[in-house]
């Protein structure tokens, strides 16, 4: 047998030994955890509509709201949906939670909140998803811990319930 037959019969077990590799470095790793590289910054510069008022706002609006959340949602989001119910819990307790409408209509966002209730201390429309962007969310439900300095210090991608809201009241 040739040399390189010997190697091309080898070949697909170094493949293999090399993916069961890259699988094994990845079990009991966080897979939903995606770092953020803007916690300890401040929360990019915006100009965004009120839902309720159509009153322009700017990231300086937010600077008086003292620690607070941030969280995206739409009307569209099935997991928001779920959410929605502890959102109003945690309202209920006195935290301040600023609601970005996620790429959706205003008429639907108006019309859900009335349905559902508001848990927001604000509502500000991101229509085209740009402040999204620059806040590097990647989908909705996700919600952003900005403490009293405005500085966001934490990221949560998905539903916030009792358990997750544990580790996310730390950050305020």
């Amino acid at each position: 047998m040739t040399r390189t037959r010997k190697m091309a019969l080898f070949l697909p077990f170094l493949v293999f030994a090399l993916l069961a590799g890259m699988f094994f470095s990845q079990l009991g790793k966080d897979t939903q955890y995606m770092p953020s590289a803007l916690i300890g910054q401040p929360i990019p510069d915006f100009t965004l509509v009120e839902l309720q008022t159509n009153k322009v706002l700017t990231h300086q609006d937010l600077n008086q709201q003292g620690p607070y959340l941030i969280n995206f949602w739409g009307t569209w989001c099935p997991a928001c949906s779920y959410e929605h119910e502890y959102l109003m819990t945690l309202a209920e307790q006195g935290i301040t939670i600023i609601g970005i409408d996620y790429k959706d209509e205003p008429d639907k966002a108006l019309v859900w909140l009335e349905e559902r209730g508001n848990p927001y201390h604000l509502v500000l429309l991101d229509e085209l998803g740009n402040f999204g962007l620059d806040m590097g969310v990647t989908g909705a439900p996700e919600t952003f811990v900005v403490n009293s300095d405005g500085i966001i210090t934490y990221r949560h991608q998905g539903i916030v319930n009792a358990q997750v809201w544990q580790e996310m009241k730390e950050f305020l």
